[in-house]
């Protein structure tokens, strides 16, 4: 008699248990929930404010950025691969610039990041001729770009 009296206590203590672990998982949840739901009954949503930045906050690429693939003769494979990269490339950057969470600031720095990821794959597929071709134009570039900024701007 005194194990099955025994037994009956020791089941009723894992069931209070059981409860009381529920009890604490159900008293989170609804702490975790009860932010999300008074949102949801306050005011309607604002619409999301976008920060602008200053015209003189912003560096000024008046220039467009030279092609430094312009001239370069490419096979018909080559030419098929370099339009699905601007394809992909190009939707990609038609989601950035659709997305109103971003600033500014933030899409023009995304839509950079995409110009210079589709550069590196055309350049990827390029002979190494064609490379070389390449470099001596982008090394060209950037030496005309020194002696500019060498030298000094005459006052006007």
């Amino acid at each position: 008699m005194k194990k099955h009296a025994s037994l009956q206590i020791r089941m009723r203590m894992n069931k209070n248990r059981f409860s009381a672990r529920v009890t604490v998982a159900a008293g989170f949840l609804l702490l975790c929930a009860a932010p999300g739901l008074t949102r949801a009954q306050g005011s309607p949503p604002r619409p999301p404010q976008t920060h602008k930045a200053s015209p003189a906050a912003r560096p000024k690429n008046d220039a467009q950025p030279t092609d430094d693939f312009a001239g370069l003769k490419y096979t018909d494979d080559q030419k098929e691969k370099i339009d699905q990269i601007h394809q992909d490339m190009k939707s990609r950057m038609d989601l950035v610039v659709k997305d109103e969470k971003l600033s500014p600031d933030q899409k023009e720095a995304m839509l950079e990041g995409y110009r210079r990821l589709e550069r590196g794959q055309v350049f990827k597929l390029l002979t190494p001729e064609q490379q070389r071709e390449v470099r001596k134009k982008i090394s060209a570039r950037r030496a005309a770009e020194q002696e500019k900024k060498k030298k000094p701007s005459l006052p006007k």
